[in-house]
């Protein structure tokens, strides 16, 4: 007897299916499934509801309330002063906004490097008082025992491996990675200590080729070139509202600081010639 073959999906059926995606919560076997898949994961990065509520809304995979906040949004040169309470606080007010998307939560730095048991407990406060779905933590091997103990008591972790902006110091500046013997090393013992995706940081695409190939659990891209499973943003970079630092790696989809400056400009204008409030802001 003949099989019938199986009917081509059309991009309606595709976008049908997207659309269902879209409505149910995205897991940490979501991520996982999405590389067997070959379904790019898309991340962006936020700090307050507002902007988590419009991320989460717009179909993004996934939200990390980065400990970059140090920079966007507490005007500091790097991330180094973040501190657990902050992370905390923050991932909090990102909860409140997320419905759909997988939240994610920087572990500041000194916050995991002393032993595994701090990791484990510090990584708990982030999920219980913070409400994260998981955590992610900076450095290859030499984090892994971390990563095993919180894994161990079922919290998910996202490694972070290339550039780590908390060892910016050790580092000499925000430097592309090029070691490549220390990068696969360190990519194939992340997944190895349980974690469930590794973003590789301003690594050049020749090398991310090998990252992506060598481990099974996705690579989430910045400034890593096109072969990563899936790419986050810093949300203010990509929407033009953070000029102090302009990393090559960005795309600007949008030029908010700029409009947010004539909007404000406009206002104060008319503020001071009496063009607003005009009579039909006012009660009666």
């Amino acid at each position: 007897m003949a099989i019938a073959a199986k009917p081509v999906p059309t991009k309606n059926d595709m976008a049908a299916a997207d659309a269902v995606r879209r409505e149910r919560p995205v897991t940490v076997p979501d991520f996982l499934a999405a590389k067997t898949q070959g379904r790019r994961l898309t991340l962006l990065t936020a700090y307050d509801y507002t902007f988590a509520r419009l991320l989460d809304e717009s179909g993004v995979d996934g939200i990390l309330v980065g400990d970059s906040l140090g920079m966007v949004v507490q005007g500091h040169a790097d991330s180094l002063s973040v501190t657990l309470e902050e992370m905390i606080y923050h991932t909090r007010i990102v909860a409140r906004g997320v419905r759909r998307s997988l939240l994610i939560t920087d572990m500041p730095f000194m916050s995991y490097q002393v032993s595994p048991q701090q990791a484990l407990e510090n990584a708990g406060r982030l999920v219980k008082e913070g409400g994260a779905h998981a955590v992610k933590l900076e450095g290859g091997v030499r984090c892994c025992p971390a990563i095993a103990a919180i894994t161990a008591a079922d919290i998910p972790v996202m490694a972070h491996i290339g550039l780590t902006p908390q060892s910016v110091r050790q580092l000499g500046g925000f430097k592309v990675q090029r070691d490549e013997e220390r990068l696969l090393n360190d990519a194939r013992a992340v997944e190895q200590a349980g974690a469930f995706a590794v973003v590789v940081e301003c690594v050049p695409t020749e090398l991310t080729r090998k990252i992506t190939s060598a481990v099974r659990i996705p690579t989430i891209g910045i400034g890593a070139g096109v072969d990563c499973d899936g790419q986050i943003l810093v949300v203010h970079d990509m929407l033009g509202l953070f000029q102090e630092l302009r990393p090559k790696f960005v795309k600007n989809y949008a030029d908010l600081g700029a409009d947010i400056m004539r909007a404000v400009q406009a206002y104060c204008h008319e503020v001071r010639t009496g063009q607003f409030p005009a009579a039909e802001h006012g009660f009666r």
